[in-house]
């Protein structure tokens, strides 16, 4: 999948939940609460890094590992639709951004 096809997949998916959490009586979540569940997701991740790695004790830590990573590119992906965020546009910027910075010092990226 390219990253417009998962955008678009992620926000079908934030459609979902936001009519979910109507009927269930609740708000849709806001940008502030998809930046907060953002922020949880990526506190799993950690943790599952580290177990990864041996730092920490959890059985199952190289299995939910795609997942975690999964659920945070989620939110990335819907974070920069609803802030109308071209994300492959600001990706290939960030970039060669750092490319033009490193080459300066003499360093080249590899391919």
């Amino acid at each position: 999948m390219d990253l417009e096809s998962l955008g678009l997949r992620a926000v079908a998916i934030a459609e979902l939940y936001d009519r979910h959490n109507v009927a269930a009586g609740r708000a849709a979540w806001s940008t502030g609460d998809l930046a907060l569940g953002f922020v949880g997701d990526v506190g799993d991740l950690a943790k599952l890094v580290m177990a990864v790695d041996g730092r920490r004790e959890i059985t199952d830590a190289r299995e939910r590992l795609g997942h975690e990573l999964a659920d945070c590119l989620w939110s990335v992906l819907v974070l920069a639709d609803r802030y109308g965020v071209d994300l492959a546009a600001e990706f290939a910027r960030m970039t060669a951004g750092i490319e033009e910075h490193l080459e300066a010092r003499g360093l080249r990226v590899a391919g």
